[in-house]
Order: C-alpha cells, then sequence, then structure tokens
C-alpha cells in the first residue's frame, strides 16, 4: 500500500505540491485564526455539576452567568481622598459603559474605608470560550477611561477575570509567535548540520510548516462546533507538528539515501524507502493520535479540548509525510542531498553499531545499569505535589495587575483575589439580618480563615444586624443608591458608604448573601490553600445549617483550583489504562508480537517517572516552585508513552526486518541500530529541541515547566531507552521477542561477539 502511495504522489507530483500550497492559503482566508478562538480561563473546563461551578451559578447575581465575564473598574486617587468632581466622573463613566454592546449590568460596589479608591463591578454576556470578543470589550473599556474627562490625579484600572484573561492572552499570543518563529529557526539549523546539505532540511521540513498552516485555521472551525481550544493548545500544536513532522520527515529521507548507497535510482530509492518506512511513520502517528483521543474520556474540559486539536493537526501531518515528501522527494532528487552526492558503495556510520555490540555482549549490566538509573531520577517523586491551576493570573506589569495592586492597597484584604463563601436565604436577608449576622460570625471564628470580609464589614466599617435592617428600611436597596447621600440625610457619611458598599455583598433580591473569604493555610492559589478547602467548604455547611440557609458553596480560584485537581487526577487513573491498551494493541499489530509490547510499554514507563521526578527535583525542590504544573503529569504521560513508541516502533520494525536475514538476533539488533541509529538520534534532538524552545521562549509557568519536561523524557527515550534498554531486554529474550509469529521459531544461533562488525 505505502509503495502504492509513493508512486501515486511521485506520478502526480506536482499537483500535489500545488494543493499542499494552496490549501493553507485558502484555510487561512476562509476559515477563523487558531488564536481567535483560544480560551484561557482553566474554570470553564470543569463539569457544571461540580461544587465550585455550582457555587458560582449561586454567586450569579453578584458576577452574572460567568465569573469569567465580569471586570472590576479600579478607580483611584493618590494624594487623598476621592472629591466630588471625581465621583461625577465615575458615575458618568459607569453611564457610558453600561450603553456598550455585551454589557449585561454595571454595579458600583462603593468607596473604600479611606476614600481614597472606589470600585465598579461590569458584567457581560460573553462566553469565556469567546476570547476574541472579551480582548475587544476590554480594549473599549480601556479606551473609554481615555475619553473619560477625569480630574487631574485621578487614575482608572481594569482588573477582575476578564481584564486578566485579556491581557494573559495578549502575552500568550506574542509568546506563541515567538515560539514558531524559534522552533522553526532551530530545527533548519539542526537539520543542516545533520545532513550537511541545502535542500534535504528545507524538504524535509516543508509538509510540517504545511500541516501547521492548514491545522491551526482547520482546528479552530472545529472548535466553532463546540471544541474548547486553550493557549497551551496553540504553543503545543507548533512544536508538536515540527517536531514530530520532522521526525517523520527523518524517518523517510534517511532511509532513501540509504537505498541510494545501495544502487537505487532517485525515484525507485523513494518507493522502497516508502515500503520500508511508510508503516513505521503511520503506526508512529497512528499511536499519538490513538493516545490524544483517549483524552476524549476525560472530565476535565480541558483536557478533551487538548487531544482532539493536537490529533487533528498529527492526523494532518501524517497525510503530509506520506504525500507531500515523496512528491518533493521526487521532484528534487539526488539534489535533495546536495553537496554531497549519496551513491552506492558507500559506507554508513558504525559508532551506533558499535554502541549496539557492546550492549550485545553485556545485556544484564547494560539493564541493571538503565534501572538503577532510572530509579534514582524517579526518586525525585518523593513530596510529589501539583499548582497552577489559576484561571486568569494578572500578568505582571499589565494594567490588570495594576487594579489589583489598588485594591490591595485601599480595600480590606479579604477583598483582594479572595474565594466567595455563598449562602441562599429563602427570605430578604434585610428581615432576618440576625442569621446573617451569626453566618459572619462563624466565619470570622473559623480557623481555615485568616480574613473574611462581607455585609457587615463591607468596605471596613462595621455594621451591625440592626442597622443593616434600619439602613434598608431608611434608604432602600443599596445597588440604586448614588455615590454620595442627598441633601438632608441623616444617615452619617460613613454608615451610608458602608451600607452602599453592601451592594457587592446582599444581591438585589436580598435572598443571596457573599463573603470574601482569605484561606489561613496559604495564599491565594498555593497548594495549602486548595487543600483547605474541603474544610473551609465544611465551615460554610455548619454556618448555612445554623443560619437557616437552603443553599451555599464556595466559589473562587482556590475552590475552582481544588476541583480541577481533583478531576485531573481521576481523569489520570481512568484514562491511562486506556491508552496502555491501545499502544500495546498496536505495537502488537505491528510487530506480530504479544511479548515486544509489554517490555516497549514497560520502558517507557520508566522514562515517564523517571522524567516526572527530573521535573520535581528541577523545578520544585531545586527551583522553588510550589508543585508542577497540574497538566504536566497527564501531558507528560500521553507524549512520553506516545512520542516515545515512535522511536520504539521504528527501531523493532527494523530489527524484525534484519531478523530475516541474520540467524542471530545479536546480529539483526547491531544492524538495526547501526541503520536507525542516526536517524533515532537525529529525531530525538530535533524533537527534544522544539520542547526545549517552548520552554524557553513561553513566558507561560505551564508551557515553561512542560516543555522543559517532556525534552528531557524524549531525551531519556533517544540516548538509553532505545539504545540500552530496548536492546538489551530483547537481546535477552532472543527470538521470544516475535512470539507467537512464525519468526520466533526460526532457528537461531547465540549472539555473535563481533555482531559490532556486521555491515561494514
Amino acid at each position: 500500500m505505502f509503495e502504492t502511495i509513493a508512486r501515486l504522489s511521485i506520478k502526480f507530483r506536482w499537483l500535489v505540491l500545488a494543493v499542499w500550497i494552496v490549501a493553507p492559503l485558502l484555510a487561512a482566508r476562509s476559515l477563523p485564526s487558531l488564536a481567535s478562538v483560544t480560551s484561557t480561563n482553566n474554570a470553564q473546563f470543569l463539569s457544571a455539576s461540580s461544587p465550585s461551578q455550582h457555587a458560582a451559578a449561586l454567586a450569579a447575581p453578584f458576577q452574572g452567568k460567568n465569573a469569567g465575564s465580569t471586570a472590576i473598574i479600579v478607580v483611584s486617587r493618590s494624594d487623598g481622598p476621592l472629591t466630588a468632581a471625581d465621583n461625577s466622573a465615575v458615575d458618568q463613566l459607569e453611564e457610558t459603559i453600561a450603553g456598550v454592546s455585551e454589557v449585561t449590568f454595571v454595579r458600583d460596589q462603593g468607596t473604600s474605608q479611606d476614600g481614597q479608591a472606589r470600585k465598579v463591578l461590569v458584567a457581560t454576556s460573553i462566553g469565556t470560550l469567546n476570547e476574541a470578543k472579551i480582548a475587544s470589550i476590554v480594549n473599549t473599556i480601556r479606551n473609554d477611561f481615555v475619553a473619560a474627562r477625569a480630574p487631574p490625579g485621578l487614575s482608572f484600572h481594569l482588573t477582575g477575570a476578564m481584564a486578566q484573561s485579556a491581557d494573559a492572552l495578549a502575552a500568550s499570543t506574542s509568546s506563541s509567535g515567538n515560539i514558531q518563529k524559534f522552533v522553526l529557526l532551530f530545527v533548519i539549523v539542526l537539520l543542516f548540520i545533520v545532513f550537511r546539505s541545502v535542500l534535504a532540511p528545507l524538504v524535509t521540513l516543508l509538509p510540517a510548516v504545511a500541516s501547521l498552516l492548514l491545522a491551526g485555521p482547520v482546528i479552530a472551525q472545529a472548535s466553532m462546533a463546540g471544541l474548547p481550544v486553550s493557549p497551551v493548545t496553540q504553543q503545543l500544536l507548533a512544536v508538536l507538528l515540527v517536531g514530530a513532522g520532522t521526525d517523520y520527515g527523518l524517518f523517510l529521507v534517511f532511509r532513501t539515501r540509504e537505498e541510494l548507497r545501495q544502487g537505487a535510482a532517485p525515484r525507485e530509492a523513494v518507493v522502497r524507502a516508502m515500503a520500508r518506512v511508510g508503516q513505521s511513520i503511520t503506526f508512529s502517528a497512528v499511536t499519538v493520535i490513538a493516545a490524544l483521543l483517549c483524552l476524549l474520556l476525560a472530565t476535565f474540559g480541558l483536557y478533551k479540548g487538548i487531544g482532539p486539536s493536537l490529533a487533528i493537526g498529527l492526523g494532518i501531518m501524517l497525510l503530509a509525510a506520506l504525500t507531500l515528501l515523496p512528491a518533493l522527494l521526487g521532484i528534487f532528487g539526488r539534489a535533495v542531498f546536495w553537496p554531497s552526492h549519496p551513491a552506492a558503495g558507500q559506507p554508513t556510520i558504525g559508532l551506533w553499531g558499535r554502541v549496539a555490540a557492546r550492549v550485545v555482549r553485556h545485556p544484564v549490566p547494560t539493564l541493571l545499569l538503565g534501572f538503577v538509573l532510572f530509579g534514582a531520577l524517579a526518586s525525585g517523586l518523593i513530596g510529589y505535589r501539583i499548582s497552577g491551576f489559576a484561571a486568569s493570573a494578572a500578568a505582571p506589569g499589565s494594567d490588570s495587575a495594576a487594579g489589583m495592586a489598588v485594591i490591595a492597597a485601599h480595600f480590606p484584604a479579604a477583598s483582594n483575589n479572595p474565594d466567595s463563601l455563598v449562602l441562599r436565604f429563602a427570605a430578604p436577608v434585610w428581615d432576618h439580618a440576625a442569621d446573617l449576622a451569626h453566618a459572619q460570625q462563624e466565619l470570622a471564628a473559623s480557623t481555615d480563615l485568616r480574613a473574611s470580609a462581607g455585609p457587615l464589614n463591607p468596605n471596613g466599617t462595621p455594621l451591625s444586624a440592626d442597622q443593616l435592617a434600619q439602613l434598608h428600611a431608611e434608604l432602600g436597596s443599596p445597588a440604586a443608591l448614588p455615590a454620595t447621600p442627598s441633601a438632608g440625610s441623616t444617615v452619617s457619611s460613613a454608615l451610608y458608604e458602608a451600607y452602599r458598599s453592601t451592594a457587592q455583598f446582599i444581591s438585589t433580591d436580598g435572598r443571596t448573601a457573599q463573603f470574601y473569604a482569605i484561606p489561613s493555610a496559604g495564599p491565594a492559589g498555593s497548594s495549602q490553600a486548595l487543600d483547605s478547602i474541603p474544610a473551609i467548604r465544611a465551615d460554610l455547611a455548619a454556618a448555612a445549617r445554623d443560619s437557616g440557609a437552603h443553599d451555599y458553596g464556595v466559589a473562587g480560584q482556590d475552590a475552582v483550583s481544588y476541583d480541577i485537581g481533583h478531576t485531573a487526577t481521576s481523569d489520570l487513573q481512568g484514562i491511562v489504562p486506556v491508552v496502555l491498551v491501545i499502544i500495546a494493541v498496536l505495537l502488537a499489530v505491528l510487530l506480530r508480537s504479544l511479548i515486544a509490547p509489554w517490555y516497549l510499554i514497560v520502558t517507557v514507563g520508566l522514562s515517564y517517572l523517571a522524567s516526572l521526578g527530573f521535573a520535581m527535583i528541577v523545578f520544585v525542590h531545586l527551583g522553588g516552585d510550589s508543585g508542577l504544573n497540574f497538566v504536566i503529569p497527564f501531558l507528560l504521560f500521553i507524549f512520553a508513552m506516545a512520542l516515545g513508541e515512535d522511536y520504539n516502533i521504528l527501531l523493532m520494525s527494523r530489527i524484525r526486518e534484519e531478523a530475516h536475514t541474520f540467524r542471530a538476533l545479536g546480529d539483526a539488533l547491531t544492524r538495526a541500530v547501526e541503520r536507525t541509529g542516526g536517524t533515532i538520534t537525529s529525531a530525538g534532538l530535533i524533537l527534544a529541541g522544539t520542547f526545549t524552545v517552548l520552554g524557553l521562549a513561553s513566558n507561560n509557568t505551564q508551557a515553561h515547566q512542560l516543555g522543559f519536561t517532556i525534552a528531557f523524557a524524549v531525551f531519556l527515550d533517544t540516548f538509553f531507552v532505545r539504545t540500552l534498554l530496548v536492546p538489551s531486554i530483547a537481546v535477552l529474550l532472543g527470538r521470544w521477542n516475535w512470539w507467537p509469529s512464525a519468526l520466533s521459531r526460526s532457528s537461531a544461533s547465540p549472539p555473535s561477539a563481533t555482531s559490532g562488525v556486521v555491515g561494514r
């Protein structure tokens, strides 16, 4: 089949080339871009039944249907209290923003106790998946700041989930562009070093670039049907397609050069090479695609989005590797390798043959050395912990970060990045304010909380239950009050402003109340804060029961993070066995063996544990990070198992091919390692290098850790698993590697101690 594909691709080479040039151009013009559908909000990937999302639904009166679709305007004056002119300017700004398309309501959240700052909540109807609209409306609001005729000395900042998301997306988009440029530059330079020719690097890389240009718009179009796309998807797509695509190109180009050295004509060499490695390339890609599609079984929406998105991209990459690359090789012929001239009788590099010969002679010590090395690295998993759940932390130096700093400086501690403890009552709280006071007292007494703010201390000024009820009877709904009391009001300005500030804690119908709280275990987003969420939920449950609330929930970053961590761990435990079974079946079909898949999977599993331990050592034990980013264990498993098996497939397929020629498996193994060693090394260096570029070029901590960790895993697979562990186990098993196929029953002689000279 692959021979036929190669012949057809060469016969219609100019048509194939034209299709792969035109298709990405048409997709870019007619389909949306990947950046336009990217979401940076992890919370929206949770199911609606999770406790944090249930709590978010309860908090809807304060934040709209989705907390990720809200922003907070922070207005402040550094030289003293806000003036009447300042408040008038803010009032006018509120009216202007209320008229902006997609804005559902604008709600004043009151003035700080020192009078120098004022907060305004802006809620919109934009879904968190629509990052393009979020960025647009954030820019519109910030432009309104500029257009507002504000008195000198008055500063405006936009923060909150929506603004932080837009700022993070801007940083991520810039980073993604840099990553693509650096990855391509790195791969081109390394390919020139590997081939020492002018055209071979470009021919090898062109299918990967064409696939990347086409895959982005196709995935973006798929997102319109509900496929979630995160910035991690956008960054990983470039790295995966360029890295894996270059690997597949190397498999075919190296084998084509080998066939030329054995005397084949240029186009016939391509056909022979395709017949030999086409199956390896296809099974390599299908293995990764199958592993990625297993993510559809996940309950966490982020994984569901990453898996199918990357699978789509890799499917396009496979099509390019099987059609465009043979067409290019058919067009350029021997010129691909200029200035070198591959010809019959040229020797092959014997370094990897000598390495394999040593492994064949000393398989047991080699195997023991590998297990010791991998075990030492895996010991880094002692104290293992995960972090990095924050959906949209403020990007350093951004306007949203400046807004958070103003809130921290002028409002109670519990107002700065808090969790929201929400209670839902059957009757308006103004009619039974004593129950509200009881709930607030219980929460304030909780040892699990170090700071809290609520309806009875909204801006730092305390209110009693009786005062709250009386002020409501006299002034009405706090959300409808102007910034300053009317002339002749008998309510003091301090009480007036305190009551007006309760609008952020009591819903307009009075039936829902929320409290801001900071965990005492550690700062928001820390692993300690996450671990305290069950206890905080228990404290809130007790307060709800004692105050007569009929529903309750903890919303906010820490609650979402806890649910994400629980969901991610559950998904990892559920999907790992499925991925292992699928990979084992694919390997068994390819190798026609029920033995080889077992140790191939075990060795890659050891590489996974060693890489995870290495990441813990570098980033947590030595680097001081609070933990590994929560996506790393999951995505590392998928990539380590799937991409690691790429090299297993190429090596074991070649060993099986050579085993039909050599009676001794040691001889077959030596020849296979000698012939594929350069290919695997080059491919491993390129793939590890592309992930290293991801780690270096990204300004995202999540991508930084992920890039370096996967790069190290690929490095281990390339230089240790493939060259030490797999050959040593294979030579110990002998012909049992191929059981129950006919090859396992072939007569065999003991491995030759001089196998390293085969083929010289």
